[in-house]
């Protein structure tokens, strides 16, 4: 009976339809990081990169190299929009976005790693079988239809990354509008709306909203009778979203997952009025059902994981960060840090400052004082710098942070050298000092 409601064969209008919407968001991103000077800033003027750990390989290209390579990036955009070579376009694009995310995470954000997790998912995706380039070339790929789980896979998805930012935002600070006033205080200068964004009892709405648009949006879509309603907040939402926060193509990325969710009738007579309407609902079982099951669940599961592993780490993540990624905590907290790196020579003994700015461009000097696995990071650059003029070194870190403007705490234990300690992935690294005093 499941494998029947799985396989069944529904209409691709919707699928079609996002494949194109998603190309041009991808190339206007790729476009946008070129001439906004985001490559500029965050890969090609910085000594180095804090790449995800593990993924130190990873490196910018030198030179104007990430010029050209976003350039290519965004040519593959382009050829999944109009559907030529759909696949290997798909997967080109997936796997240079991937790269470019995992070699830096000063620019952190959880929007690009859903840009990762989406670009992979379509390269599955039979999103190239009508309107498309590659069925100019080979009528044989013309489909007006797709199986069921095609659609369920990025309804699944949603429903993931967006319970889980509504479970996140369920804390002291949030909930007492802290951290709101926090984000829009930096707001106070914009045209017309930077007032009205100090006001405190928007605050209340936007932290309370929040909550509530994450935790219900998706249910609220897939309810026939809340859809019309649930979508016009949504377009409020992600609008409000776009225009104070300026977050790039995700609002619009978002809005345009609503295809998934209205009647694909509706979206084939508003976007595909030439296309004929598939409604047979066929159910072919594929030979490969069995494979494509387990990796589907294997994928879904590690999605609903990788959400809770902070709760088996000590501390608050929120002090730590040990588990912060790949979660969908996203907007949760503002973190300010005081920070000094003491170099000692382990020969003569002398000690040096580190003046970040030889170093770092400001962004990356932010998670530098703020974020223990940066701080850990640097701290080895730091020793194979030193290293490379025949000094062997040790690294110790003097950080206070603030944490949604609370009182500055010590976060990195003064007396531990850094650079001679290994970076513990999955439990916690005891040189992080509590977040509370004992």
């Amino acid at each position: 009976m499941f494998n029947k409601w799985l396989f069944k064969n529904i209409d691709n209008s919707a699928l079609i339809v996002f494949r194109i919407i998603f190309g041009l968001l991808c190339f206007l991103e790729s476009a946008g990081a070129i001439f906004t000077g985001w490559i500029r800033k965050t890969l090609v003027e910085p000594e180095f990169t804090f790449s995800f750990i593990g993924f130190e390989w990873l490196q910018p290209l030198p030179g104007g190299g990430m010029y050209y390579y976003y350039a290519i990036m965004g040519l593959f955009a382009l050829f999944i929009m109009v559907g030529y070579k759909y696949r290997l376009s798909a997967l080109c694009f997936a796997l240079m976005w991937a790269a470019t995310y995992l070699m830096q995470k000063s620019s952190y954000n959880n929007h690009y790693y859903l840009l990762m997790l989406l670009s992979s998912i379509m390269v599955f995706l039979p999103a190239h079988k009508y309107a498309s380039v590659d069925v100019k070339l080979n009528p044989k790929l013309k489909s007006l239809s797709m199986p069921q789980w095609c659609r369920l896979v990025i309804i699944l998805q949603l429903f993931i990354v967006y319970t889980y930012a509504s479970i996140a935002k369920l804390y002291p600070d949030w909930l007492d509008t802290s951290v709101m006033e926090i984000l829009m205080r930096s707001k106070q200068d914009y045209i017309l709306i930077g007032d009205i964004l100090q006001q405190k009892w928007l605050h209340y709405i936007l932290a309370y909203g929040g909550i509530v648009f994450d935790g219900l949006i998706v249910p609220l879509l897939l309810f026939k009778p809340t859809r019309k309603y649930a979508f016009m907040a949504s377009i409020f939402f992600h609008l409000f979203n776009s225009i104070v926060f300026q977050i790039g193509i995700f609002p619009y990325l978002s809005l345009a997952f609503s295809l998934f969710f209205f009647e694909a009738e509706k979206i084939q007579k508003l976007f595909l009025k030439k296309k004929p309407f598939y409604n047979l609902e066929k159910v072919v079982i594929p030979k490969m059902k069995t494979p494509l099951l387990v990796i589907l669940s294997v994928y879904f599961l590690t999605q609903i994981g990788l959400p809770l592993r902070h709760h088996f780490i000590e501390d608050d993540v929120l002090w730590t960060e040990e588990g912060h990624r790949l979660s969908w905590r996203m907007m949760l907290r503002s973190k300010s840090g005081r920070t000094n790196y003491r170099v000692e020579n382990k020969e003569s003994g002398k000690n040096l400052i580190v003046n970040l700015s030889d170093y770092l461009a400001p962004k990356q000097r932010r998670s530098a004082s703020t974020k223990p696995d940066v701080i850990w990071q640097f701290a080895q650059h730091l020793k194979q710098k030193f290293k490379e003029d025949n000094q062997e070194v040790a690294v110790y870190v003097d950080c206070k942070v603030s944490v949604n403007g609370k009182p500055y705490k010590t976060l990195i234990n003064p007396e531990v050298d850094l650079s001679s300690v290994e970076w513990n992935t999955f439990k916690h690294n005891d040189w992080i000092l509590p977040s509370k005093e004992d």
